[in-house]
């Protein structure tokens, strides 16, 4: 197998417990795995300010270390500095929340570290504890702020029922997809977690098989298949497994990104 440079690690489902915990096991591996000069980058749809308590916990808290955050729309030091970004124009957001308000879905803006919650009926809250929430009607938004991504938190039955509504043309406009069971993620056309990654090994001069991904939702999709060794989590989706290159014998709560860094990583 070609060696790994760099281990681009998805969270919930993941790395993360279902207690949303880091296991020590876990830890032991990553900082194993740093020892031996390989990049450990978190890839996820938080903002850095939601996962830097993760990245403490890991010694990930410094400058020569990475992360993709925004699902691939920042490329970040860990000590903040962006090296690449892509977000949405006002008009952008604007049109979408059009058609979810059409929906009678949720509809939530996310600005750096802010959230602006437009609709009562919202979860993302409930999950989001590191954000600042702003409650208003769409048209309170300001106008000159960054826009990094939309969401849409609700019952995962009602999400599923709805989704299937929305417009073929909005599909084609913007990335569309499930990070988890209740959660719908809209991005800027092209934005997926293999965009950043993209990004960030032609910064450290890596090539593409040098990574190696692990993931467990749709939203891992994009940089599974990228990555030129893709690992799904035995807790994965079937569709997630389907595309990967194996799918560990153990689960996030089983740590099975210990399991995999152990094994390919740590044992030549």
């Amino acid at each position: 197998m070609t060696k790994i440079k760099l281990l681009a690690l998805d969270l919930d489902g993941t790395l993360l417990t279902h207690d949303k915990k880091i296991s020590d096991e876990s830890k032991r591996a990553i900082k194993a795995a740093q020892a031996k000069g390989v990049h450990v980058v978190i890839t996820t749809g938080r903002p850095l300010r939601a996962i830097e308590h993760m990245l403490s916990e890991l010694d990930l808290l410094v400058d020569t270390e990475y992360s993709i955050t925004f699902n691939g729309g920042l490329v970040q030091r860990n000590n903040g500095e962006i090296l690449s970004k892509k977000t949405f124009s006002y008009d952008n957001i604007k049109e979408i929340h059009e058609v979810f308000a059409q929906l009678d879905l949720p509809f939530d803006v996310v600005s750096e570290g802010h959230c602006y919650e437009t609709n009562p009926n919202s979860l993302y809250q409930k999950f989001s504890p590191f954000l600042d929430f702003t409650m208003g009607e769409f048209d309170t938004i300001p106008k000159d702020i960054i826009y990094n991504k939309a969401v849409s938190a609700i019952d995962a039955d009602y999400l599923d029922q709805q989704m299937t509504k929305i417009p073929a043309e909005l599909k084609e406009k913007y990335e569309i997809f499930k990070s988890r069971d209740i959660l719908l993620e809209i991005m800027p056309k092209g934005v997926v977690k293999s965009f950043g990654l993209e990004k960030l090994i032609g910064i450290l001069g890596i090539d593409r098989e040098n990574v190696m991904a692990m993931g467990d939702e749709e939203n891992d999709i994009a940089m599974l298949t990228w990555a030129g060794f893709g690992v799904a989590m035995k807790n994965a989706t079937d569709q997630v497994k389907a595309i990967s290159d194996m799918t560990t014998p153990l689960t996030n709560d089983e740590h099975g990104v210990a399991w995999a860094i152990n094994t390919y990583i740590l044992e030549d």
